[in-house]
């Protein structure tokens, strides 16, 4: 069993073809899928996904640190409406970008601490964006940790010491299309990591991994990143998939 741990399904880009391209996830092997919210804007998409497999696909709900504008507090209530009237299995994708525009800073670290605390609240598990914000996430998890963080650090981009300090604040590291990238860097010390601190992930359709780089990406190009930690870990692609679908499991208590 393989589990993609952070798809979005609903994107447009998947308009014409999203039965197939599900279809060809599940003839690969992927059997769970962990949808991400972003904004409001996909809250109806994502729920009509899950209607349409309910056996398959596993909501969250959060407000991503792209869509913190001027608007963020309607936003948040969106959130907290959500989570307060049906269960989700994360708070996410939730935390920081500074990539693309940092004039709204203190309004993201605001988001992403209240998020957190609902999380703890719920005893959710979070799911981590971070781009450009290595610091800025790391500060608020020191303020936050307790036995009652845990969660995935989506698309960890970052070094050996800061792979060690998510994993130190409860954080499984969300592994995908970057592994194989020649210029990706973290499959040059992923095996001083254990296998049981890692997730497998798509992000599709955005980082397909090699040799679909640069094209949209989706959910049954995970075997791409399962052989990439093969040839890392020296191990079968099926204990890949049985630890990293295990590791899911535990972070999203199902």
């Amino acid at each position: 069993m393989i589990t993609d741990t952070h798809t979005h399904l609903y994107s447009e880009q998947f308009n014409e073809d999203r039965e197939a391209m599900i279809q060809r996830a599940k003839d690969a092997g992927v059997s769970r899928f962990f949808i991400p919210a972003i904004d409001s804007s996909y809250t109806k998409s994502m729920l009509d996904l899950e209607k349409e497999n309910p056996n398959d696909v596993f909501l969250m709900m959060g407000l991503h640190p792209t869509s913190v504008k001027e608007n963020y507090l309607e936003e948040l209530a969106h959130v907290k409406n959500w989570i307060d009237k049906r269960n989700f299995y994360a708070i996410g994708e939730i935390g920081i970008d500074l990539f693309w525009d940092k004039s709204f800073l203190a309004q993201q670290q605001e988001t992403f601490k209240t998020q957190i605390r609902w999380a703890k609240e719920k005893k959710l598990p979070i799911v981590i964006h971070c781009r450009n914000a290595f610091d800025e996430i790391f500060e608020i998890l020191e303020t936050e940790k307790s036995d009652d963080l845990r969660g995935v650090f989506h698309c960890f981009t970052g070094t050996l010491e800061q792979a060690k300090q998510a994993i130190s604040y409860n954080m499984k590291l969300g592994i995908g299309g970057v592994a194989t990238f020649k210029n990706g860097k973290i499959d040059t010390f992923l095996n001083e990591i254990g296998l049981q601190h890692i997730v497998l992930e798509t992000d599709a359709p955005y980082l397909a991994p090699v040799p679909y780089r640069g094209k949209r990406n989706e959910s049954s190009y995970i075997t791409n990143v399962i052989d990439k930690l093969v040839d890392i870990y020296g191990v079968s692609f099926e204990e890949i998939a049985k630890i990293t679908t295990q590791n899911s499991k535990d972070i999203f208590s199902i």
